[in-house]
């Protein structure tokens, strides 16, 4: 029975898929399309030209020929930009042989360790001083690790 009212359904009253898809796919760039146009309608619609608000976002912009909206923006981006400069200025920074000096002496600490463990029976850098090679390596290397901390 279900054979049967499967095949007395005609080919003219089943949907053309193929059809419905190619007529979505028209719809959809004609959306794309419009949106596009939509785009272009609503900065028409606020009437302001991209290059004006960079312009003004830059300070680039005459100040008596924008709208009050566009002066206030302008004038909060120089509030902004001189906040950001007083910022950096405020700030100290290490004299140049800062970097170098921290760095020298953890490399010459690490160096120290390192000759010690090697040296037969412990006899360098220092002869005679034994495990406090050690400590003088590890105590360059805290030296050079606490200038990092004071570093900006």
């Amino acid at each position: 029975m279900a054979d049967e009212e499967l095949h007395e359904n005609d080919s003219k009253d089943q949907k053309d898929w193929q059809k419905e898809t190619a007529s979505a796919d028209a719809k959809a760039t004609e959306s794309t399309d419009t949106d596009t146009n939509a785009a272009a309608d609503e900065d028409e619609t606020y009437g302001v030209d991209m290059d004006k608000v960079q312009a003004v976002l830059n300070a680039t912009a005459d100040k008596a020929s924008l709208t009050p909206q566009m002066q206030r923006m302008m004038n909060r981006q120089a509030e902004n930009t001189k906040r950001v400069e007083e910022t950096i200025k405020g700030t100290k920074s290490n004299p140049r042989w800062f970097v170098p000096v921290f760095c020298a002496f953890m490399i010459i600490g690490l160096i120290w360790c390192v000759v010690y463990y090697l040296s037969p029976s412990g006899a360098w850098p220092i002869p005679n001083i034994g495990a406090w090679n050690l400590a003088i390596g590890f105590a360059l290397i805290m030296i050079g690790f606490l200038m990092t901390m004071g570093w900006r």
